[in-house]
């Protein structure tokens, strides 16, 4: 069985075409870089509407798969930035009605889930969600994916993406706030707010700019952010691994590419005697070839939708998905 899959949550217009046992076949991928500042939803849709038909003729190329030996196509549903979503789930109808195929709606965060569990042989993990608009560790129990813990207001990416930008850095931050952190020698005190299994970055955000603007080092800021925020992770991570009484813990989200977040989280599993895995970054990232590899799931239990029914969902959560591929 083949699948397409449609990534456009935000940033990245993604195709992804896998096969059987997560097999990719392809994968092609187009960024959003806005010129200043952070994203802006509606020119990133314009984006992805002008990039991805050619990356639909790439990935078939690139797969050796003709559009009739497509057994379905998915595309992801939420959560994310309704000008992106729309533009992806428009090119997904068409590209079902054209080639007459099942439509297949893929929640975006439980995409990160199952490329992960797929890809690291671990039947049960936790798992570690850092992106740029989501910050979740996410459990499965009961038909769902149960979300343990979160952000209390804003992602560790978008985070990132605010301090880097406070700084006079450009888009996106986190891989140039990492750079710059291998240069820093003093961690400075910044606010921990962790609560429970929550997070909260608001307040380290407005304390590491303050600490900027009174001449604080840019290698130490980085360095410091970086040490506290993912802190902050680790720890609740931890507790939640306690919590639902796991081993394993797989990370997910363009965050966790981070070389400092992955070695915390395996410092931490292994002290534990458990387990740690994280995909290979052009699959930790938003990508096409997860949504794919979901709607492959999706699809073999019973999972399609309608176009008139396939509307997106901005502000879909992990917990309220059903995901009849799992059993208890």
């Amino acid at each position: 069985m083949v699948v397409l899959g449609i990534e456009s949550t935000a940033h990245t217009a993604s195709v992804g075409i896998v096969g059987e046992d997560a097999k990719v076949l392809s994968l092609a991928s187009d960024f959003y870089l806005p010129p200043t500042g952070g994203i802006h939803p509606r020119e990133a849709a314009n984006h992805h509407v002008e990039v991805l038909p050619s990356l639909v003729g790439k990935a078939l190329e690139a797969a050796n798969v003709r559009p009739n030996e497509v057994d379905a196509v998915a595309f992801a549903q939420g959560p994310g930035l309704g000008p992106c979503l729309r533009a992806g789930a428009t090119v997904a109808r068409m590209l079902s009605l054209a080639w007459n195929r099942p439509l297949v709606p893929v929640n975006h965060c439980v995409a990160h889930v199952e490329i992960a569990r797929v890809l690291s042989g671990l039947d049960d993990p936790l798992l570690l969600y850092a992106s740029g608009g989501n910050t979740q560790v996410i459990a499965y129990a009961r038909g769902r994916y149960r979300v343990l813990g979160e952000t209390l207001d804003i992602g560790v990416g978008n985070f990132l993406d605010k301090f880097w930008l406070g700084l006079g850095g450009t888009f996106p931050g986190g891989p140039a706030i990492e750079a710059e952190a291998l240069r820093g020698t003093e961690l400075l005190d910044l606010p921990f707010s962790v609560h429970g299994m929550d997070v909260a970055f608001s307040g380290m955000l407005t304390a590491a700019l303050a600490l900027h603007a009174k001449g604080a080092k840019r290698p130490d800021l980085a360095y410091s952010v970086e040490v506290t925020a993912y802190s902050m992770l680790t720890e609740i991570t931890e507790r939640a691994l306690a919590h639902r009484g796991k081993e394993a813990v797989v990370l997910g989200g363009g965050v966790a590419c981070n070389g400092r977040l992955r070695e915390m989280v395996r410092v931490m599993a292994e002290s534990r005697g458990g387990a740690t895995f994280a995909p290979p970054k052009s699959l930790c990232v938003d990508n096409g070839a997860m949504i794919a590899w979901t709607g492959h799931l999706a699809f073999h239990a019973g999972v399609t939708t309608s176009v008139e029914g396939s509307a997106v969902q901005p502000r879909q959560r992990t917990d309220l998905v059903p995901t009849p591929w799992r059993k208890d």
